[in-house]
């Protein structure tokens, strides 16, 4: 033994490791509403501008949106979801439209 190292345990016995299970944090989908009044053309570019989706696949949830009622954006942590939403939500309403993003736990 190193005269910088300490050991404490000298009586050769060991404490017993508690194991901690380390959990994922909760992931949130991050849910497009349906309204009469938000462009399909606006829902594509927010898809594609804040939700980093292909043309193609902000299509297909814009349409699932106008079909079903909602439609998912994007599973993010708690907090980025939360900044999604009011990003999104503020220049919406700057545009003067009334779109409308939730979020609900995975």
């Amino acid at each position: 033994m190193q005269d910088w190292e300490l050991d404490d345990n000298l009586d050769g016995s060991f404490e017993e490791d508690t194991q901690r299970k380390t959990r994922k944090p909760r992931r949130y989908k991050v849910l497009i509403h349906n309204d009469d009044y938000t462009t399909m053309d606006f829902v594509v570019e927010v898809l594609v501008r804040h939700f980093r989706k292909s043309p193609g696949e902000a299509t297909q949830i814009m349409l699932q949106v106008h079909h079903q009622g909602v439609g998912v954006a994007g599973v993010f942590p708690k907090e980025m979801a939360e900044t999604k939403i009011a990003e999104v939500t503020d220049e919406a309403r700057a545009l003067g439209m009334p779109l409308l993003l939730t979020s609900e736990a995975e």
